[in-house]
């Protein structure tokens, strides 16, 4: 395997806070290595490691990079170098994992670019952690985990995520990416959202269509179902991406900003709302 990466992205939000914390470990030109990247309100750090300092579990989840632990249960930050610092350590509550594989009858096809993974849609969290001087507290807050293995990211892509509802248990994921096949490519979609106890769920495999992509802006349809997207004000920071393994592409998120959210089924409104708590990559050109 000469060029593969894999990770997975922890978030954790309070009313007034943001924290999201990246594992990956990599492969370039057969040459591996490992990195945390964390982002906040304020920035982002991307912090590399030898491979000799990653292990992954064979449940293909629970991590270790050095001191640092990431499970099912919670993770532990410990890292210090010359310009960064980060301790602490969080608890999570019972996970929400999604009702199946979110990529559905896409994860037996081979040779994929980037497959996607959700593994929790809503969790409590709690603890405290401390980033270059600032703590950051959670007390029975909304966390959110889910992960991407593969060789690169999509060349353009719309990721969001956004916990929402009156205590923040409510939850929406959504991916629209270009996607190459073979000698084709196609716009692919994967949507999970869980609202009042119920998961619904949008994607290419059950007939989901983007109608419309540009100004910061998703449409997607399916059947009687539509959820429309929109950035209203960013507050991006880079973060490293992988292409053919290696991490040198730089893309932008915003861990927390304001969007709009429209989820529409059999022509009544489920939700609608603004939110100042959204995260949300936007990489089209359009």
């Amino acid at each position: 395997m000469n060029e593969y990466f894999g990770g997975w992205y922890f978030k954790s939000q309070s009313k007034t806070q943001t924290l999201a914390v990246i594992v990956a470990g990599h492969i370039h030109k057969g040459k591996p290595s490992a990195s945390i990247q964390i982002i906040n309100d304020e920035g982002a750090w991307n912090i590399p490691f030898s491979a000799a300092d990653y292990r992954v579990e064979p449940d293909g989840f629970t991590t270790s990079v050095g001191e640092n632990k990431f499970g099912k249960k919670g993770f532990k930050l410990s890292i210090q170098t010359p310009d960064f610092c980060a301790e602490g350590e969080l608890t999570f509550g019972k996970l929400t994992p999604v009702a199946y594989d979110i990529m559905g009858p896409f994860r037996f096809v081979p040779f994929m670019e980037c497959r996607h993974a959700v593994k929790s849609l809503w969790h409590t969290v709690t603890g405290s952690v401390t980033v270059n001087g600032v703590e950051y507290n959670f007390d029975g807050d909304n966390g959110y985990i889910e992960g991407d293995r593969g060789r690169s990211f999509p060349s353009e892509y719309l990721w969001t995520h956004c916990n929402f509802g009156t205590a923040g248990h409510d939850s929406l994921m959504l991916s629209v990416a270009d996607i190459p096949f073979g000698a084709f490519h196609f716009t692919g979609l994967l949507c999970a959202i869980w609202h009042g106890g119920k998961e619904y769920r949008l994607a290419t495999y059950l007939g989901a269509r983007a109608t419309y992509i540009g100004n910061n802006t998703a449409v997607v349809r399916q059947g009687d179902e539509e959820l429309i997207v929109k950035l209203i004000e960013k507050k991006a920071h880079p973060l490293y991406a992988p292409a053919n393994g290696a991490m040198t592409r730089t893309i932008r998120e915003s861990a927390s900003c304001r969007a709009f959210y429209r989820f529409r089924k059999g022509g009544k409104t489920l939700f609608s709302f603004i939110s100042d708590r959204a995260s949300l990559e936007y990489e089209y050109n359009k």
